[in-house]
């Protein structure tokens, strides 16, 4: 390998490693000493809960690890969201699990904790699998409740979700493991069936110090909502359990006895791996977002046996689309070419930006796959649509309307991977999160922005300078230099994928060499859903 690989194969393991290390101090939730008082009060923290639910020898993906990242400092921060999510399996049957981190502020739900679990609620629903809650939280955080309690996608919402995945016949249980209290406690009891640990656990509408205030009352919290209460007395409750793991392996009881589902029908034969050593592509990833490189590269890397049959291969060419197979499952490939590309015109086309012609395959290619029933995989390493008098004057935004069409109502499952590049309008032709993809994760290497950093940085510094000496005040070059400094670190730590990431703007930030697991998993959860409607553009200028 050349010099240049080298250097990109260690700038993107170091970006691993800081991942790996990033992802370590996330594990501790609330940290060391929060544990600890779990495990003495006899408790499980939510990770242990997860893991020892799901089968051992089966694959999982952890959604929002890292949501809130850096968020509400001045609360202490929010690890996770206070609540671990991940796709797995329970007795061989694909579920989503959803368990409170009671060693974030007592499990307690800030703005992005409710995001956090509506997502995972989307996710059942979509996909139509089962979900599991294991509770343990103190209810909203009330420091700020303004920010959690009245709105259409806050706190309420996730009821709303409970009583619609009933009527849809999504499987919901929950085990209460610790705190359930107000409008919370609506959460396991809107479920299928709900489990409670005894002693350790309990659920009512008001505690016994609100319930003293009150009316008066004099009563403790385990008399008031304990599990004797509630499986022999209230019938609120349906199982009681002696600690954690019991109550966990009920769960999987219950699980295992879930009849078949009807399948979408998505083709799948037995998996390949690459033929072409996957590694290879943390050498072939640049190190800067500005250099060029193949993604045919990245692409023979990703699918089974490295096999891919391109559809329109010399046309529009700064679109890669065809079809291949990744974990054996066929799907349909949607990615941003990096590379110069020179047309048969004698024409210069830049990597990584949108023209006419390629937006236009993009849109044919979309509606190929969903009439034959392929999920469809977008790679983005995109810097947008080409700009300039010859594209308006081609009909750019005409062609880039059609494509944004194209994938909005796109019916079959889509899956997007933030490879490098994700700015502007390119994020939303190429499926950004505003597009309903079922899963979106982000490479190490992604950067979401609405334009490259350098780019919005010289034009806000301009800006500023421009506001400064309308002012009066004097601007030379070291203090434009200054400004641009400023905005350019602050506009970069905006584009990082752990920005977009904190925010719940990507499910995850991933190893590379996990794209195919992620797939693979997010097809078979999509499988359980049989597609209800057909694959129409509407009306589009032709």
């Amino acid at each position: 390998m050349d010099l240049n690989f080298n250097k990109n194969e260690d700038h993107n393991k170091l970006l691993l490693s800081d991942l790996r290390q990033r992802f370590s101090k996330i594990k501790l939730g609330g940290g060391e000493k929060r544990i600890q008082k779990l495990h003495s009060e006899g408790k499980m923290t939510a990770r242990e809960r997860v893991d020892y639910l799901l089968d051992t020898k089966a694959e999982s993906i952890e959604i929002g690890a890292f949501v809130g990242d850096g968020m509400y400092k001045e609360h202490g921060g929010c690890p996770s969201g206070g609540v671990v999510v991940k796709i797995g399996y329970i007795k061989g049957k694909q579920c989503i699990v959803v368990a409170n981190d009671a060693t974030v502020k007592a499990g307690a739900w800030f703005p992005i904790t409710a995001k956090k679990n509506l997502r995972a609620q989307e996710i059942a629903m979509e996909n139509k699998i089962p979900i599991i809650y294991l509770v343990d939280s103190a209810g909203v955080y009330l420091p700020m409740q303004d920010e959690i309690f009245p709105d259409k996608e806050h706190f309420g919402r996730i009821f709303r979700n409970n009583a619609i995945m009933s009527s849809m016949g999504i499987t919901q249980i929950s085990a209460i493991m610790g705190s359930c209290v107000a409008g919370g406690a609506y959460l396991p009891i809107m479920s299928d069936e709900a489990i409670i640990v005894d002693k350790t656990a309990s659920i009512f509408l008001a505690g016994s110090y609100l319930v003293k205030a009150a009316i008066g009352e004099s009563i403790d919290n385990e008399t008031l909502g304990g599990a004797t209460t509630h499986c022999e007395i209230s019938g609120v409750t349906d199982y009681k359990a002696k600690d954690d793991k019991d109550a966990l392996d009920k769960i999987k009881n219950i699980v295992d006895k879930i009849g078949d589902y009807n399948k979408a029908g998505f083709n799948r034969i037995k998996a390949v791996k690459p033929a072409l050593d996957e590694k290879e592509i943390y050498g072939i990833l640049p190190k800067a977002r500005t250099e060029q490189y193949d993604m045919m590269e990245i692409i023979s890397r990703m699918v089974d046996n490295s096999e891919f049959e391109a559809y329109k291969d010399g046309y529009g060419q700064t679109i890669i689309t065809g079809y291949a197979r990744i974990d054996g499952w066929a799907v349909g490939i949607v990615a941003n070419q990096r590379k110069v590309i020179k047309t048969k015109k004698g024409e210069m086309q830049f990597g990584g930006v949108i023209y006419s012609d390629s937006a236009d395959k993009a849109t044919r290619f979309i509606a190929n796959c969903n009439q034959k029933k392929i999920p469809l995989v977008f790679l983005q390493d995109v810097t947008g649509f080409m700009v300039g008098s010859k594209s308006e004057q081609g009909g750019i935004i005409k062609d880039g309307a059609k494509m944004v069409n194209a994938v909005s109502n796109s019916v079959v499952p889509k899956f997007t991977v933030i490879v490098g590049n994700s700015y502007g309008a390119g994020n939303y032709a190429m499926c950004g999160k505003a597009y309903d993809p079922r899963l979106i994760v982000a490479w190490p290497s992604a950067e979401l922005a609405v334009m490259g950093g350098t780019q919005a940085a010289k034009v806000l510094a301009q800006i500023e300078a421009s506001s400064l000496k309308a002012k009066g005040e004097a601007v030379d070059e070291a203090k434009e230099a200054e400004l641009f400094a400023k905005i350019k670190a602050r506009y970069d730590e905006q584009t990082s994928p752990y920005y977009a990431a904190s925010r719940l703007w990507t499910d995850a930030i991933i190893d590379p060499l996990e794209t195919r697991k992620w797939i693979s998993m997010g097809i078979e959860a999509a499988n359980h859903a049989p597609i209800e409607k057909q694959f129409n553009l509407g009306v589009i200028q032709v």
